[in-house]
């Protein structure tokens, strides 16, 4: 499981106590027209009157423009606006303030310098923010790991899976599945209580109706279903249907983890086939060296891209061959290392170079050695060499047995490409 909040954490919480008040810049770092810079603890109140020079703070939630000084040398810093969120109303459930100022790097830093010399105020460590509002229950840990994923989103498909997590689709699954455990234990109970007496369980069941207890995170769960017959056979069936559901839940996290960190796609072939055309073709500029001398890609050349909303982190390699060069050895070592360890492999043929047939086209395919259980994309590039059109090589790539999803590409005439992100 990925960890949400540093390891330090529990080695600080002696030093660090939680009644301190935290401050941090909560935009960007660099230049930029407004900075954030905000505070949560009970001094907060405090600090916005001490930099404000106003006895009171604005309206709760309302913003206030005021000329932001240096406490202790009544220096201006700014001119800005600031928000008071009074607790438990706020991000973090404590009484938080917010400094809206502009975003160069001198005011910013002479604004936390200038609250750094406040008594009671300290510098948050990273994530502190979103750990008091997990300690204040103003977050679970689902939707605060959400929240993690929606700010460090760069496509439009990460996008949409933090924002359903971060506003509870997850944790309503797992409270459906805490709901459904509870009552399946509740009837185990009373079945181990009651059994062997006649009749017993309508009457408990029913004197049960309206009971609740407290489930995931202290919401009300009912113990016991109104007007039903305890069944061993029905509660186990419950449970089965349960573990089947979990596991199929936890096989499907790994598409999360893939959404979330990139499907990481490897270019693999011989020498000289494209590999590195295909590269610069994807990403629509020169990443990769493209020469028609063989070996001339000996590192990995990894590039990030958004296809279509999704991230991919597409890496070029040396071509697949029994090289003499210790340094071609070393980067051919590379390829198959990084092959071993793809989501995805894109194999690159030369088409001009292949059998025209399907039998021979999964031999040259099966001489990459590429992972068996890793999905696969044969290309066949170079097609704008191809005789007459290629149309034996179109039939060929068409019979999808025993060859894995089949195109034929251009990367000189870009022909294919559509088919190909598709």
């Amino acid at each position: 499981p990925r960890r949400l909040f540093p390891r330090r954490w529990g080695q600080r919480l002696c030093s660090a106590g939680w009644g301190d008040t935290i401050f941090a810049l909560s935009s960007g770092h660099g230049r930029c027209g407004v900075a954030v810079i905000r505070t949560s603890g009970p001094g907060s109140r405090g600090a916005l009157q001490s930099l404000t020079g106003h006895p009171q703070p604005p309206p709760p939630r309302v913003l206030a423009l005021r000329r932001i000084r240096d406490p202790n040398t009544a220096e201006p810093l700014d001119r800005g606006l600031v928000v008071w969120f009074p607790g438990p109303q706020s991000f973090t459930g404590e009484d938080c303030a917010e400094l809206h100022v502009h975003g160069g790097p001198a005011v910013v830093s002479g604004v936390l310098r200038a609250l750094g010399r406040l008594p009671g105020l300290r510098p948050a460590e990273p994530g502190e923010f979103t750990r008091r509002a997990f300690r204040r229950g103003k977050l679970d840990l689902t939707a605060a790991e959400g929240l993690g994923d929606l700010i460090r989103a760069e496509t439009e498909a990460q996008r949409r899976q933090a924002l359903r997590q971060m506003e509870g689709e997850l944790g309503q699954l797992y409270q459906r599945w805490s709901e459904t455990l509870t009552q399946a234990l509740a009837h185990l109970e009373a079945y181990i209580d009651f059994s062997e007496d006649d009749n017993v369980e309508e009457e408990v069941l029913s004197q049960g109706e309206g009971c609740t207890g407290r489930g995931w995170l202290g919401h009300p769960v009912p113990i016991i279903p109104p007007c039903c017959h305890i069944s061993l056979p029905t509660v186990d069936a419950t449970v089965r249907a349960l573990e089947q559901e979990i596991g199929a839940h936890l096989q499907d996290g790994r598409r999360g983890e893939l959404l979330r960190g990139g499907v990481h796609a490897v270019i693999a072939g011989p020498p000289n086939v494209g590999k590195s055309s295909l590269l610069n073709l994807l990403c629509q500029r020169p990443a990769a060296i493209v020469s028609p001398v063989a070996g001339t890609t000996r590192d990995v050349v990894e590039v990030a891209l958004n296809v279509g909303g999704y991230p991919l982190v597409l890496s070029d390699t040396a071509g697949l061959r029994d090289a003499t060069d210790p340094v071609e050895q070393e980067g051919v070592s590379r390829a198959r290392n990084r092959l071993q360890q793809a989501d995805l492999v894109l194999a690159v043929l030369d088409a001009t170079a292949v059998p025209a047939e399907p039998a021979g086209l999964a031999a040259a395919l099966g001489s990459l050695l590429p992972p068996a259980a890793t999905p696969c994309i044969l290309v066949l590039n170079k097609a704008d060499l191809l005789q007459g059109g290629g149309d034996t090589l179109h039939d060929a790539c068409a019979q999808r047995n025993p060859l894995p999803p089949t195109t034929l590409l251009s990367c000189k005439t870009s022909e294919g490409l559509e088919h190909l992100l598709e």
